[in-house]
């Protein structure tokens, strides 16, 4: 099969790779570009594990073919840190223990934090309906939301 090249921007960074016509996105981050962060826990965009933003919009990296990421801006939980210094939401989730084995969070940090772009002052209602997609097997799900509203109050007061 011909390998297609692609020119994109991953985390801030252009980037070009080659990837077959059927691969997905997950699997280009993955096996060619070294980004593991993004898991797959089911393959068929069930569980959130390998959210990523795709030009804004959160998408499951695992049903975006690699050639999609053409010309498109694609944001990783690599992406997240500033650094060496962890974005809000990750810094609280460690403290907050809202995380377990780590296969799910990924994930969830990517999908919580295109939520408080779009809304800064979520209601618990709205963190639980914007994490809908992202399944967690190891730990309860009012640790996590704690976690994203405790990271929210503290991004408005900065």
């Amino acid at each position: 099969m011909k390998t297609i090249p692609v020119e994109t921007t991953i985390n801030g960074d252009s980037t070009e790779f080659l990837c077959q016509p059927d691969e997905s996105l997950l699997d280009v981050l993955r096996d060619r570009l070294g980004m593991t962060g993004a898991k797959e826990g089911c393959g068929t965009g069930d569980c959130g594990a390998c959210s990523v933003m795709l030009d804004g919009r959160l998408v499951c990296a695992c049903l975006v073919l690699g050639v999609e990421a053409q010309g498109a801006e694609v944001e990783t939980i690599e992406g997240m840190a500033n650094g060496e210094e962890l974005h809000p939401l990750q810094r609280v989730f460690v403290e907050e223990a809202a995380l377990q084995c780590g296969v799910c969070t990924p994930g969830i940090l990517v999908a919580a934090k295109a939520l408080l772009e779009k809304n800064p002052d979520p209601t618990d209602t709205e963190v639980r309906y914007w994490l809908a997609g992202n399944l967690c097997r190891c730990t309860g799900y009012d640790k996590i939301i704690k976690a994203v509203q405790t990271a929210a109050a503290e991004m408005r007061s900065a």
